[in-house]
């Protein structure tokens, strides 16, 4: 099964995301859909933090935060801001391939060694901080993470519209996630 679907035309764009505020993401950053003018956002978007990605979207379109491997499960007051306040009722979660969140412990000496070399911990500091917080941001695989935090935001906002998505980072494309 092939879980990313090219979006190369309004058509591959899934019904329920179509003439939304998803469905105009896509539009705009893989179909250079001309950009509109706003003055409030429109949606959330939870993205990783890498530097490797831009989205091609209008000033004022998005709220967006940005996380680790796109994790947001320490930003749910800021969702719930972006949605009580700021009238949010679309959230796109977009990870990314060669995601950096991907098996932390096989970073754990880089890790602790920058954090000894750059930022002038001391080594047992640095080895403390990395095993108290790599289990709460290690997401395992990109696609099967972004699966199960648009599952795990659909049941805490129930009325608001979450899509799945993944940035290539080769191609700097979106591409939304099949869920069957």
């Amino acid at each position: 099964m092939n879980r990313l679907i090219d979006i190369s035309k309004t058509t591959d764009i899934f019904a329920e995301y179509r003439q939304t505020p998803i469905g105009l993401l896509l539009e705009y950053h893989n179909l250079d859909r001309p950009v509109d003018t706003y003055s409030s956002a429109q949606l959330l978007i939870g993205m990783c933090m890498d530097n490797r990605k831009r989205l091609h979207i209008p000033d004022n379109f998005s709220f967006i935060i940005r996380s680790g491997g796109a994790n947001l499960r320490y930003s749910e007051f800021k969702i719930s801001y972006a949605i009580s306040v700021g009238g949010i009722q679309h959230i796109a979660i977009i990870g990314h391939n060669n995601c950096g969140m991907v098996n932390l412990i096989s970073r754990k000496d880089q890790f602790i060694k920058g954090l000894v070399e750059k930022a002038g911990w001391d080594r047992e500091a640095a080895e403390e901080h990395f095993t108290h917080f790599a289990p709460m941001y290690e997401i395992g695989n990109e696609i099967d993470f972004v699966l199960s935090e648009a599952k795990r935001l659909r049941l805490r906002y129930p009325k608001v519209c979450v899509a799945p998505m993944l940035y290539k980072v080769d191609d700097n494309r979106l591409y939304l996630l099949n869920e069957k």
